[in-house]
């Protein structure tokens, strides 16, 4: 048997393995960009597989292929890319040249095979099922590949809202575990005021809860799709009855409420869609940098730092230093963050860059927006399983602070006002003594009272109670 085959296109012949799917356009396309060192997201190949699907169903009403039996086989063969099976087969580098028209050809060239074999035939017999005259009937890269990069986007998004609030209810659930902990807040790190371990978990909930909010709109912003404008939004090479019907046609394989852009050359110009998610993911990167960050000082220690939290062991620390265990999750989670803020400048750069009827740089974007949301999925889903999840509180640690530190003396001001409570905080100063045991001492509170105005009820109680009214 032959162990390859010749095809041709524009710019002349080629051979390419018998057996391979991918054809000529895909060949010429893996030798001229290897930048990335990797294939183009396999979420992208999946939802390009939807949308092929979309157009061939519809290529199939208008009456494109009499043949139903050829029909049948390229829809089969969408159908499979828009299962996963075949993914590996879209093998062009993530970064590349055209706008995305190599992926493109690379899946028309995949599709168009995978055809030929559910036919019985041989590979390449483009006479039978062509690339370019059946699979990409009545489309153009321009279209197709922002559908399958807004599709892959807004299932990314779906999984990366469930991880967003699984953190935010591995916070609730120290929330309420750590609602008892009394610890002295930090400002501008330094001492503040006494405030309730749990209520420092809440906020990072509340934080994390805004993004899941943010996340969960961004669907919104991405159903509006440019499917059916072809080249440059006008619909060249399409009949009306086709661009009419092509994304009802991939609302109903996908479930997604997707929408025809009213204004077709405004969608295929303009990837500022894409800036405003990106810009939401960036805004969850904050919050989960702020917290890692916060985190990994809370353990800090865990014998010589601030040491009011501890978190789960996961690996040795060190190869020097015996039993050294360092946070590694959130140290692995914030790197994420940092990647995906820089991605969101990558991505409104190159949405900047765009020239005229087209963006030449939709790889790029397609490469940093989907990265971006599987790696902040990935990162929240570390932090609450291998992190928050395993959170202990050391609340010896935190009672002694709240006893030492001068900060408690904010405490005792509605008790004894503020110069009876500075000077306690002196005098704790002066002696090494706790504030606790110099209020006692000096007969300023008793013990009991000491405990009561420090309790967490009146850590956390709103404002300062007024004697007169509040009880």
């Amino acid at each position: 048997m032959d162990t390859t085959r010749t095809e041709s296109d524009a710019l002349g012949e080629r051979t390419v393995p018998a057996n391979a799917l991918h054809g000529i356009h895909t060949l010429r396309a893996q030798e001229n960009f290897r930048i990335a060192g990797r294939p183009v997201a396999r979420e992208l190949v999946v939802a390009y597989g939807s949308v092929k699907l979309a157009c061939a169903r519809t290529n199939r009403t208008l009456g494109a292929w009499p043949d139903t039996t050829k029909a049948d086989a390229i829809e089969r063969a969408c159908a499979e890319m828009a299962d996963g099976a075949l993914s590996r087969h879209v093998a062009v580098d993530a970064l590349q040249g055209g706008a995305g028209t190599s992926t493109n050809m690379c899946v028309n060239e995949v599709i168009a095979n995978r055809a030929l074999e559910i036919l019985g035939l041989p590979k390449g017999r483009s006479d039978v099922v062509s690339p370019l005259n059946d699979v990409n009937l009545h489309q153009s890269t321009n279209d197709t590949y922002p559908t399958a990069l807004r599709l892959a986007a807004i299932r990314g998004l779906h999984d990366l809202e469930k991880h967003v609030v699984s953190l935010q209810e591995a916070f609730q659930r120290k929330e309420k575990e750590f609602s008892h902990v009394v610890k002295v807040a930090r400002t501008e790190l330094q001492d503040a005021v006494l405030i309730t371990l749990g209520r420092e978990m809440g906020a990072y909930a509340e934080a994390f809860s805004r993004d899941r909010w943010r996340i969960y709109k961004c669907e919104e912003r991405l159903r509006v799709v440019n499917l059916g404008g072809t080249a440059v939004g006008t619909g060249l090479g399409a009949p009306r009855t086709y661009i009419f019907r092509v994304v009802d046609e991939l609302r109903g394989i996908t479930g997604i409420g997707f929408a025809r852009a009213e204004n077709l050359v405004d969608a295929t110009q303009n990837a500022d869609v894409f800036v405003e998610v990106s810009g939401i993911l960036k805004a969850c990167a904050c919050t989960l940098l702020k917290t890692c960050n916060d985190l990994r000082l809370l353990s800090s220690g865990p014998d010589c730092g601030f040491g009011e939290v501890r978190l789960s062991a996961l690996q040795a620390g060190s190869s020097i230093m015996p039993g050294k265990v360092n946070p590694v999750a959130p140290e692995a989670a914030a790197q994420a963050a940092l990647l995906v803020m820089g991605h969101d400048s990558v991505i409104g750069h190159a949405a900047a860059g765009g020239n005229l009827d087209l963006n030449q740089y939709m790889p790029l974007i397609a490469h940093c927006l989907l990265e971006s949301i599987r790696m902040l999925g990935e990162a929240c889903c570390l932090l609450a399983t291998r992190c928050v999840d395993g959170i202990a509180a050391d609340e010896p640690q935190c009672r002694a602070s709240v006893e030492s530190a001068t900060a408690t003396a904010t405490a005792l001001v509605h008790e004894l006002g503020y110069d009876r409570a500075a000077s306690l905080a002196l005098s704790a100063q002066k002696t090494g003594a706790s504030i606790r045991d110099a209020a006692v001492r000096e007969g300023a509170l008793t013990a009991a009272r000491f405990d009561e105005l420090t309790s967490p009820e009146a850590v956390c109680r709103l404002g300062t109670p007024d004697a007169r009214k509040d009880v």
